[in-house]
């Protein structure tokens, strides 16, 4: 059963929605929000842009209440159910939905793009553009995870891990079946990406992500470089994140960014994604008045 939290700005079924206290015309361009390996259901996202005229829902997809404890195996039947049960919902409206993601939720998708239909638009913030952690499946398709070579790791004069060289290149070898295939997807595209970025090398990911598209007549995704910002590009306001515990690698690594850009490249951000999801959602720009 899929778990999300679907935010809205009036009332609808609640046992699934989170309400905000400001009222709409209804049907919303619907977006699903997906998150990092973090774990949980987290909501601040999809609330706060509710607030701008979407509806959002906030999709969990491991380790929360009876899902998969782990990412070893991935199921895009799942996600397809989340979108599909967005899609119809009554106060969404069609006939695409848009997809918002960071980090490994912008790896998913990516891969949701490439595989399934009614996408319309998708943001992918600081995502990977090949499997990582591991194997996505879909109708009988898979994709396996890149390569890790541990031997890669550096350490920090603090003592933080950085694991920015630690994966294998998609472009290479075995590692190119982990390349997730961009060229199928019928969506507009908009990468945010971090150049100080430290878990992995977006901007190089989301180079080779266009230049697939392109190369398969696709059109050219529209991708937004920060310099001096770190990994996890939040909402506006949001502090910088340099460092924590990285679930997968299993201690503290550094996330990159340097304060003042990073904050500026949330503001940023955080203006570009709504401005592209309306351009391509359609929807009424009217806002929940408010800082953010």
């Amino acid at each position: 059963m899929v778990k999300a939290v679907l935010a809205v700005r009036n009332a609808g079924q609640p046992s699934l929605l989170h309400h905000l206290p400001r009222k709409g015309p209804a049907p919303f361009p619907g977006i699903v929000d997906i998150s990092g390996t973090g774990r949980g259901l987290p909501e601040y996202r999809a609330s706060l842009l509710a607030g701008k005229g979407f509806a959002v829902m906030a999709l969990a997809y491991y380790n929360y209440e009876d899902l998969p404890k782990s990412i070893e195996n991935l199921h895009l039947e799942y996600f397809e159910e989340a979108m599909n049960y967005l899609l119809n919902h009554p106060q969404v409206k069609g006939p695409g939905v848009g997809l918002l993601g960071i980090s490994k939720g912008g790896e998913l998708c990516l891969s949701m793009a490439s595989f399934l239909k009614g996408i319309t638009a998708a943001v992918i913030i600081n995502g990977s553009v090949a499997s990582v952690g591991g194997t996505l499946h879909y109708k009988g398709e898979t994709l396996p995870p890149v390569g890790v070579s541990r031997s890669r790791f550096k350490v920090t004069k603090d003592g933080l891990t950085d694991i920015l060289d630690v994966l294998n290149s998609p472009l290479e070898g075995p590692d190119q079946k982990s390349f997730i295939p961009v060229e199928r997807a019928e969506c507009a595209f908009l990468f945010l990406v971090g150049q100080d970025d430290h878990n992995w090398k977006s901007e190089f990911y989301a180079n080779e992500a266009s230049k697939r598209l392109q190369a398969h007549s696709k059109a050219k995704p529209h991708i937004i470089c920060y310099p001096g910002a770190g990994h996890y590009i939040e909402p506006p306001y949001f502090p910088l994140c340099r460092a924590s515990l990285h679930t997968l690698v299993g201690s503290p690594v550094i996330w990159g960014g340097e304060p003042r850009a990073h904050a500026r490249a949330q503001v940023d951000a955080w203006q570009q994604l709504q401005t592209f999801f309306h351009k391509h959602l359609g929807g009424e720009k009217a806002t929940i008045p408010g800082m953010l």
